[in-house]
């Protein structure tokens, strides 16, 4: 594990980030967070300029594990398809960065995490926190590790919010930036589904006001109702349909409330598998700051003004015909907002039938698409 202001380099690592007291990360709200703790996992070796390195934004329910082998589930990495020897993002060519976010539960701060001024667990003590915060503190991350100039910021769902708040606040210190599946904004049907979640969680009795660490108990069926009612928005409905259609279980009905079809059955297991390894307090707080995020909002609802410091970063920008969470329209708002504030950006709407989860899965157009958008951008900046 890496001391406070050493610089870093490793072919695959992981550790955690430890930042003085001294150092808070200060947040929108006006609070901040003393004692911060990043967890973070990378892949490859920074070259001798560093200029090779490339930030990977993870989205909500996910976390640093990208590629390789999850540690909690035993699974390949998220992103395993984009991330790995001879793909898009090469080890062998690549300093490829992910970091768990704050508010998260892999090892970053968060709700769950001990408040040192108390040496209690926060729950809701901790403070609310936004996209521009967990930026802000990967920003505190990268510039620890003696990396001066991000050769890209990659993400999709909403670690492409967070490659948009990249761009908009650190343009100085990135080359490229890749959004996929995202939205400057959430519209009033996401902020609908994620309060149907929270209001599941925190109905659940064994919530306690959030302060279910110190009780010793979880609100686990809250959870997973809040996980199954969000897997819904990630698939479309044709996707449901191929996969389960109308399948029963077993032969005939059972005439009361089991899971009588395949896809309850389904929804059952995301949510029972999900609780294992994701805190509820988390989900809450990070529903949330995507809830807030809003990159207009700050430049009287133009959005090509948040860009506006961002005309020299190589931007890519991709959607997916069956994605009704982020749909295109809203990636094609974002390439309006870039074009008008004088960046260069390139655009693909990429046709699939699997929905917003699209992103994570076996995509050849969406990975041919990124492999020559990374080739080209290494060429401009003169990477081999």
């Amino acid at each position: 594990m890496a001391e406070d202001g050493a610089h870093i380099a490793m072919v695959e690592d992981s550790g955690t980030w430890r930042f003085p007291a001294s150092a808070p990360l200060r947040l929108d709200s006006g609070g901040e967070i003393a004692g911060l703790e990043i967890a973070w996992r990378s892949f490859g070796t920074l070259n001798a300029d560093r200029s090779n390195a490339v930030l990977i934004c993870h989205a909500l329910t996910l976390d640093q594990h990208v590629a390789g082998t999850h540690p909690v589930s035993g699974k390949p990495g998220w992103w395993s398809l984009l991330v790995g020897p001879g793909k898009p993002l090469d080890p062998d060519r690549h300093f490829i960065l992910c970091a768990n976010v704050i508010g998260g539960c892999m090892g970053s701060t968060g709700p769950a995490s001990i408040n040192p001024a108390t040496g209690q667990p926060y729950g809701l003590s901790f403070p609310v926190i936004t996209i521009a915060d967990m930026v802000r503190a990967q920003a505190m991350l990268v510039e620890a590790m003696g990396i001066e100039t991000l050769f890209a910021v990659v993400g999709g769902s909403m670690g492409g919010m967070q490659v948009l708040q990249w761009a908009a606040d650190y343009p100085e210190r990135l080359f490229a930036a890749v959004c996929v599946a995202s939205a400057a904004r959430h519209s009033a049907q996401n902020i609908a589904f994620h309060e149907v979640g929270r209001q599941a969680i925190m109905a659940d009795p064994d919530w306690r006001g959030g302060d279910y660490v110190r009780a010793g108990v979880r609100p686990d069926k809250g959870l997973a109702v809040a996980r199954m009612a969000a897997h819904i928005t990630y698939l479309s409905e044709g996707a449901l349909q191929r996969k389960f259609g109308r399948e029963l279980r077993r032969d005939g009905l059972s005439w009361g409330f089991d899971a009588d079809f395949q896809v309850e059955s389904y929804l059952r297991y995301q949510g029972a598998s999900f609780v294992d390894r994701f805190d509820a307090n988390s989900y809450l707080y990070i529903t949330r700051a995507m809830d807030y995020f809003d990159m207009a909002a700050p430049h009287g609802g133009v959005l090509a003004e948040a860009f506006r410091k961002a005309r020299d970063v190589r931007f890519c920008v991709l959607s997916f015909t069956s994605d009704w969470l982020y749909p295109t329209p809203e990636s094609r708002d974002i390439v309006r907002a870039l074009n008008a504030a004088g960046a260069r950006a390139s655009f693909m709407e990429i046709e699939s039938d699997k929905g917003h989860d699209a992103f994570l899965l076996d995509e050849p157009v969406m990975l041919s698409a990124l492999r020559g958008f990374f080739e080209a951008a290494a060429a401009a900046r003169g990477l081999k």
